[in-house]
């Protein structure tokens, strides 16, 4: 399964890249497995992509970790928006 993955603010900066296209193993089926499989890239990843309020978005639809993932999506990472 091939997707495209974004990635916004502070969570580019620290991967060092805004987006990427991947072919994913079986295994990720959902946004909370591709957030693990980025992840497993070591602790740069890890530390970007671990806060519990990370927001994310699966084919510009706000999501949670238990969203299906499917050929073709785009999924983006990002922090938490605040404005004033």
């Amino acid at each position: 399964m091939a997707v495209t993955v974004k990635f916004f603010a502070s969570v580019r900066e620290a991967v060092g890249a805004s987006s990427e296209t991947l072919d994913l193993p079986a295994s990720v089926k959902t946004v909370g497995d591709l957030r693990a499989h980025l992840a497993a890239r070591g602790d740069t990843w890890r530390d970007a992509l671990g806060s519990p309020a990370l927001r994310m978005a699966c084919n510009q639809i706000m999501c949670g970790a238990d969203s299906a993932v499917a050929d073709g999506a785009e999924v983006a990472f990002f922090p938490p928006v605040t404005g004033g």
